[in-house]
């Protein structure tokens, strides 16, 4: 037996090469295979070496664990072996000899082993290899580790991790990727200062750039801040490789601010590395029909996002509401998305209620810097996307524009933002492309039809195809609005308020087409829109309702729905009143036992508010 006092030996981990190997030491291996001479040693999956029969100390199996020495490393790569046995001893890794690199660097390394040092953003399990999604203060990129075909790979490797990892740099199907040799995952100090490595870098990757706002605008500018702040959180959630869900109404104006950010998040997305498809997995953009986020809307998101956690090892996603997400009523889905641990940040421009911040990560509203709701969603959204990714400027300029004209907005920002491209779009053009967005999206339900959208709103760089399908789909909506107003305009009951307001009402239950476009909120606003301009110079209300709802459109009467909304809560027990919306724009849910007194009550509320044109 050799020296009986306890000593080193030493491990060759799975990127080791000849180079890592010295003559004298002690390693362990396993027996691999016999012949007449001697017996075959694997050290690791890439070197074996031989032990003489006259070295062999004892009888062992193939797959047997065998300690043996270096003898001599010949010079065509052969490794001499002799056994070694020892009653004590320790053992000490040997990782190959790499110098860790950045993952940005990995397009230089190409066909080289290296070590990477990052985070463990996403652990997916396929059919062959473990994917791990590695982040570091540079970029993201994937490391394929395989053990056995569907079987995960180094299973103590979680979530937020940081981990070590050598092996060689691969191309598949045109994408980086590293061909994992070892993984280890860093404690202590070493964790501590690549984790605080990444941070740092984090942080100044994250800053939004400091460029002009489009416009000239006090309100913009005092919302500079807020809207840095929201950038900044987005582009964090990208470069860490967190999903986003990003929930917008299902209007003209929430489109195009969810697609101004859509454009801007995805370009990232694809410049910060990773699968070639991550702006699908990562980027999810969904439709809300209230303008405020419901529960069944976090209900879905929340389902679909814990899934995807335990099946594809995402972490659980950054959400960003637009055009929704200020008020009272959204309240009950941000305490849900809290439980999870989900932050929340809010682009939107109704009129805010203060509770709703303290569940909010970011918030950009108009109504924080002495504006209203007359700066639109898809202008604030704009200037987000901006900062997100100044590259999409000139691809999105114009979507302001039609948010402006499809949420009729009358601030004089919408007269700003369409002379910046009023060269390619006349106003005309605006109300159309908004048209046509309401009438696409209708029928889209609650899909988010990206594609055609982008058709629509002219990203798509088949200019000759958007005019076509505006034409036709506005064709289409003008038909369907014009049949609607045959329908219900003969049964619009009048009357004049206490105030001097023209009040008129629509049972578009009973008076309107159902299941068609326009819907009933849109079938409301096309009349009152008519109604306004037959009453030219008068305060107008119109209130379009159904067995349990109403919605309301006001000109000259200074209303707050809102605020009527959550008064005729408290005041009429047994009501089930709730709703949202602006000032002078908004819809009511009740239950269908009441719609008499509520409408009553809400007509009484109209009538003592001051009116005039």
């Amino acid at each position: 037996m050799d020296n009986p006092d306890d000593v080193t030996v030493y491990r060759l981990g799975p990127g080791c090469d000849l180079g890592d190997v010295e003559q004298g030491k002690v390693y362990i291996g396993r027996v691999q295979g016999f012949a007449n001479f001697g017996t075959f040693v694997q050290l690791n999956e890439r070197m074996k070496g031989l032990v003489h029969k006259s070295n062999i100390r004892t009888r062992h199996k193939e797959r047997e664990t065998i300690l043996v020495r270096v003898r001599n490393i010949r010079d065509n790569g052969n490794i001499d072996l002799e056994e070694v046995t020892y009653p004590v001893y320790t053992v000490e890794m040997v990782e190959r000899k790499s110098t860790t690199v950045r993952l940005a660097e990995l397009g230089t390394r190409v066909g080289r082993t290296v070590r990477i040092e990052g985070e463990i953003a996403q652990i997916k399990q396929t059919s062959g290899p473990t994917i791990f999604t590695i982040v570091d203060e540079s970029g993201t990129e994937n490391a394929a580790a395989f053990i056995e075909a569907g079987v995960r790979a180094y299973p103590d490797a979680k979530l937020g991790d940081i981990a070590g990892i050598t092996g060689e740099v691969m191309v598949r199907n045109n994408q980086l990727q590293i061909e994992v040799e070892s993984l280890s995952i860093l404690s202590g100090e070493e964790e501590a200062q690549v984790r605080q490595r990444i941070e740092r870098a984090l942080d100044q990757r994250s800053e939004p750039p400091d460029i002009p706002l489009l416009v000239r605008s006090e309100v913009l500018e005092k919302l500079r801040p807020s809207m840095r702040e929201v950038a900044k959180i987005i582009r964090r959630a990208v470069f860490t490789a967190q999903p986003i869900i990003l929930r917008h109404h299902a209007d003209a104006d929430g489109i195009c601010s969810a697609v101004a950010i859509e454009q801007a998040v995805t370009s990232l997305i694809r410049e910060s590395g990773g699968d070639f498809d991550a702006d699908y997995f990562l980027f999810k953009r969904s439709p809300s029909k209230a303008p405020f986020y419901e529960i069944e809307d976090v209900t879905r998101d929340l389902d679909f996002a814990l899934k995807d956690h335990v099946r594809f090892g995402q972490k659980l996603p950054l959400v960003l509401l637009t055009d929704n997400g200020s008020t009272e009523e959204d309240l009950p889905s941000l305490k849900v998305a809290q439980v999870y641990g989900i932050s929340v940040v809010v682009v939107d421009h109704h009129h805010p209620d203060e509770i709703i911040d303290q569940y909010l990560a970011g918030h950009v509203n108009p109504y924080h810097a002495g504006g209203d709701f007359g700066i639109t969603a898809g202008m604030l959204g704009t200037e987000v996307a901006r900062l997100i990714n100044p590259a999409v400027e000139e691809a999105i300029k114009h979507i302001p524009a039609i948010a402006g004209a499809g949420d009729r907005s009358e601030a004089p920002e919408r007269r700003l933002y369409h002379d910046l491209v009023r060269d390619r779009y006349s106003d005309q053009d605006c109300r159309d492309i908004a048209l046509a967005l309401d009438y696409e999206q209708f029928w889209l339900r609650f899909n988010d039809g990206r594609e055609i959208i982008k058709d629509i709103l002219n990203l798509t760089g088949e200019p000759g195809r958007h005019r076509k399908l505006v034409a036709l789909l506005v064709e289409g909506a003008n038909a369907a609005i014009e049949e609607q107003m045959n329908a219900s305009m003969p049964h619009v009951r009048h009357q004049t308020l206490a105030n001097g307001a023209e009040l008129f009402l629509l049972d578009v239950e009973i008076h309107a087409h159902k299941f068609t476009f326009p819907p009933p909120g849109k079938t409301s606003g096309e009349v009152h829109d008519r109604l306004c301009q037959k009453h030219a110079g008068s305060p107008v209300v119109t209130i379009g309702f159904g067995p349990d709802f109403a919605v309301l459109r006001s000109k000259g009467v200074m209303m707050n729905i809102p605020k009527m909304i959550r008064e005729l809560h408290e005041e009429i027990p047994g009501g089930g009143i709730s709703g949202g919306g602006h000032l002078v724009v908004g819809s009511i849910k009740f239950v269908e036992g009441m719609r008499d007194e509520v409408l009553q009550g809400l007509i009484g509320k109209i009538s003592r508010v001051q009116a005039g044109v």
